[in-house]
């Protein structure tokens, strides 16, 4: 009974995971690029600016969806409960504000068309005319 647990959790891990996460801007914004660090800073609320020194608004998934936390893994290798503790501290120190939560991709995707200053994780095979990819989040 165990084996057969392991095998649907495994199904449901695979599954659940969505291949070839993207950073986007609006198509308008000036960047055309960010390094991974430039993602890591904005996204770890470093800096709440563009490397040009624009706003940078990040934007995020809701709490315990599977894009959320696989973005969080591959970019800081951290679960989402390493990274919401992360940002209770901040908050607590009064430091830095979290991203901003959206629930669809369609939903982040029209505010980053709408705002020059969003940016935001998706998966790479849902970038539409209105934004421009300036990463690629790596698999691990």
């Amino acid at each position: 009974m165990k084996l057969k647990q392991l095998y649907i959790m495994l199904f449901f891990i695979c599954s659940t995971q969505v291949h070839g996460l993207v950073i986007v801007v609006n198509e308008n914004n000036q960047i055309n690029s960010l390094t991974k660090r430039q993602v890591i800073d904005i996204y770890m609320g470093r800096f709440n600016t563009f490397p040009d020194g624009q706003k940078a608004t990040p934007i995020d998934f809701p709490a315990q969806s599977a894009i959320k936390s696989q973005f969080y893994m591959q970019l800081v290798q951290q679960n989402e409960r390493k990274v919401s503790t992360y940002w209770a501290r901040l908050l607590f120190s009064g430091n830095a504000t979290p991203p901003t939560t959206i629930e669809s991709v369609k939903d982040i995707i029209n505010t980053v068309r709408a705002n020059e200053d969003m940016i935001a994780y998706i998966p790479e095979s849902e970038v539409t005319e209105g934004v421009k990819v300036v990463f690629k989040v790596a698999s691990n």
